[in-house]
């Protein structure tokens, strides 16, 4: 097993040059049509047959092994974000306004790695490989799009990978859980609305404003006082907007955020909680109120037997690496949609380096992160699969 490693780290400067040039060239959700070209040219560099367009800019490719066997699916997201780069780094984003500022610029070029490691042992495998490279992560339904376009389908997988580079944890540290490890989120718009007035004249108006802060300041008692404490949910109100002067009352104000939780029945009770509080809180201070949410995803769930089992495959593939077994963010993954019906396991590589300077937040301008994480990552997921298929 320890195969993997060694070649994944002989490969270290293909999936670098790859990631850089990734990150050089960052692409919107089903807008990566250069970055799933270059996917699908090396994919059929290896004399795989690939099919592409799937939900626009999503890419397949299937390594059928020596022998038959099940399935396994290993996904890779490829899109970015619309942040401005401020990393300074040289391989620094070239497209304006668009950043890889999550990692799937590395996720592709780990994806690319692991069709090589496999590849090469095709003959030992007892099955299949579904390669999954999917457009639009980030908020966009991409994967609930690929999966209403077939990609569960001819073949159906039996088991299903995926990964995050995780600037979370240090350089050195793995994370599998069982049972939820992502949480379900949804995003939610408000809108209160009052009676406009003159700002010196307060009480010939109804005050949205003054409604939306003591809406923004109830919300927070959902977790703190419905949510079970030993349960975990977050409501984050990221944005309000309401008046263009400073001394007029607006006749509306309007928020927007988001919901997480892990467990649909909590998930239940903080929307109909929410509704209740936006809509009772306004009327008592005399306004009205709506208040509607939307989902994203629904939690990320690993199969217990998946994850135990990825969790032997890093303790003899990586025993230097700490393992984490417990360890969950509040952040979401809509490869969830593509695991609700495939058991899998959702798996983070811890990526980011203090003393370097490479440990600023996802999502944040500054992110970047350990390049060394990315052979780990490759023979991981790689091994992990092949295992599957002995």
């Amino acid at each position: 097993m320890m195969d993997f490693v060694t070649e994944a780290e002989s490969l270290f400067n293909y999936t670098r040059e790859l990631r850089r040039d990734f990150h050089r060239h960052p692409e919107l959700g089903f807008q990566e049509v250069r970055t799933s070209g270059i996917v699908a040219n090396e994919l059929k560099e290896l004399g795989l047959e690939v099919a592409t367009g799937i939900a626009e800019t999503g890419v397949i490719a299937m390594i059928e092994g020596g022998k038959p066997g099940p399935v396994v699916l290993c996904r890779f997201d490829m899109d970015a974000l619309p942040i401005t780069e401020e990393t300074g780094a040289e391989y620094a984003s070239q497209n304006a306004g668009v950043m890889h500022a999550c990692g799937h610029d590395g996720h592709t070029a780990i994806g690319l790695t692991v069709a090589k490691l496999l590849n090469g042992r095709r003959e030992e495998l007892a099955g299949s490989v579904k390669l999954v490279f999917q457009p639009a992560e980030e908020g966009l339904g991409g994967a609930e799009r690929m999966v209403k376009e077939g990609v569960l389908d001819g073949p159906r997988p039996d088991y299903s990978l995926s990964l995050h580079l995780w600037n979370e944890k240090p350089y050195g540290t793995i994370g599998v859980t069982p049972g939820p490890a992502m949480a379900a989120a949804e995003s939610f718009n408000i809108t209160i609305t009052g009676k406009g007035a003159h700002g010196a004249a307060p009480h010939q108006g109804i005050d949205p404003i003054l409604a939306a802060a003591q809406v923004v300041t109830a919300l927070q008692s959902i977790v703190s006082r419905n949510v079970h404490p030993l349960e975990a949910a977050v409501v984050s109100v990221t944005a309000i907007e309401g008046g263009t002067a400073h001394n007029v009352i607006p006749p509306n104000v309007k928020m927007k955020g988001t919901i997480r939780s892990y467990l649909p029945e909590v998930r239940e009770l903080v929307h109909r909680r929410f509704r209740e509080v936006v809509t009772g809180v306004a009327a008592s201070l005399g306004c009205e109120a709506t208040a509607e949410i939307f989902d994203m995803t629904p939690a990320v769930i690993n199969d217990a037997k998946m994850a135990a089992y990825v969790q032997g495959i890093a303790r003899d593939l990586l025993p230097q690496d700490a393992l984490d077994t417990t360890y969950r963010t509040m952040g979401a993954e809509d490869m969830a949609y593509m695991m609700q019906d495939i058991p899998g396991c959702y798996f983070f590589i811890g990526s980011a380096n203090a003393d370097r300077g490479l440990d600023y937040g996802h999502h944040h301008p500054r992110f970047d992160f350990d390049e060394r994480a990315l052979p780990k990552a490759a023979a991981l997921m790689a091994a992990a699969a092949a295992d599957l298929l002995k």
